[in-house]
């Protein structure tokens, strides 16, 4: 799994401030304890920090239930253990969508606790999005007895780039209504908690190499087909952010030179002819009324030749895409989610042919093309993953 993380939005403390040092010795001696119980004055050797510092920082984090004690018998002395509490730390995952939005509560033993997910309406406003998210984590906590203060922080996917420098949502997000929006300030606020935000398609590449199958993988790309085409990079181990965050907008290469005009301003782009939003429009005209991802899926699969045909179409399209990326990144692993996934190899069938036709020989014969094993709650598990990854605390 990645060794380090830079999300494009994160929690931030005044660095000289006493609960930003507090914080800081917490994720020291959370550190330590993911190797195992250690007494208070072990701790202390091993972070340098002072026994009544130690004493007070295991007193906060066993209010919170991060932590359990016990006494023991130490070199003749009586002391007191600490042991990391797997079932004490929570962490929040959320994914705001176009038009979802889902929360998941995770353990610290990277196990799902709860999650649910609701529909919003379409074109909602940032302030809606978070409302209806602030109701359904107090829902989740409440049903399942989970005490707020177990709550490590939360982390928040995005439908759309985050600029790190303002930590607002940029231009291209396919929630227009949330562009220029101070989305972690907002949050913070609203949910009382730490808050951690980026990309959902960024997020979607944490969770394959830290939920998936995938956490031995050290170059990775996880590309989210949806109402809008987006990449997460995993580089040398860790995710890739770019100089301002804002990067694996593969939606917005250029297809067709000519073709059709893309809400980004330019013209082709591989959004016009293969997010779900334009086979759904192709599909529905044919079909006389409105469809929805899960109709495309259940055509697909009953063999509808129409419904083939558009999904031929998007694949060579997504393939000639990726090409282009795995020349230049070359990628062990490409994974795809988003609301398609269920068709498998039907999808992945011409995004393959694709890839080997615009790829360099070798990097298209190396290049492992999968589908999501983690289906539609990818975004929100990295989310999940990376609210644990600032508090110090990994998978392993």
């Amino acid at each position: 799994m990645p060794a380090t993380t830079r999300p494009a939005a994160s929690h931030s403390k005044n660095p000289g401030s006493q609960s930003a040092l507090r914080h800081l010795n917490q994720q020291r001696l959370i550190e330590c304890l993911l190797s195992g119980p250690a007494t208070q004055a072990e701790l202390s050797r091993q972070t340098g920090l002072s026994t009544a510092t130690v004493s007070n920082i295991v007193k906060i984090m066993q209010g919170a239930g991060l932590v359990s004690t016990e006494p023991v018998t130490s070199s003749g002395r009586r002391a007191l253990s600490v042991r990391l509490n797997s079932q004490g730390a929570v962490a929040v995952g959320i994914d705001f969508g176009r038009r979802h939005l889902r929360v998941v509560l995770a353990s610290l033993g990277y196990q799902v606790i709860a999650e649910e997910t609701v529909t919003l309406p379409l074109g909602h406003h940032a302030e809606e999005g978070i409302a209806a998210a602030v109701e359904l984590l107090d829902k989740l906590l409440r049903q399942n007895g989970v005490e707020r203060r177990a709550v490590v922080g939360a982390g928040a996917g995005i439908a759309g780039p985050i600029d790190r420098r303002s930590g607002t949502v940029a231009q291209g997000a396919i929630l227009p209504e949330w562009v220029g929006f101070q989305i972690l300030e907002r949050l913070e606020r609203a949910l009382e908690l730490p808050v951690y935000v980026d990309n959902d398609a960024n997020l979607g590449a944490l969770s394959e190499v830290t939920w998936g199958p995938h956490s031995g993988v050290s170059d990775l790309m996880f590309l989210k087909i949806g109402s809008g085409i987006g990449a997460g990079l995993i580089v040398n181990g860790a995710p890739y952010y770019g100089a301002v965050g804002i990067t694996g907008e593969i939606g917005h290469a250029t297809i067709h030179e000519y073709g059709a005009i893309c809400r980004c301003g330019n013209r082709g782009c591989l959004e016009t002819v293969a997010s779900t939003s334009t086979m759904l429009e192709l599909l529905g005209k044919s079909a006389g009324r409105s469809l929805e991802p899960q109709d495309i899926v259940r055509n697909a699969l009953a063999k509808d030749p129409a419904t083939l045909r558009v999904i031929d179409d998007a694949g060579l399209a997504v393939g000639r895409a990726l090409g282009n990326v795995a020349n230049l990144i070359g990628p062990e692993v490409i994974v795809v989610g988003g609301p398609l996934a269920g068709l498998g190899e039907t999808l992945l069938g011409p995004i393959r042919r694709g890839l080997v036709r615009h790829a360099v020989p070798v990097v298209g014969e190396t290049t492992t093309l999968t589908m999501s094993s983690l289906g539609a709650r990818a975004e929100a598990l990295g989310a999940a993953a990376l609210v644990f990854q600032h508090a110090g605390i990994s998978s392993g």
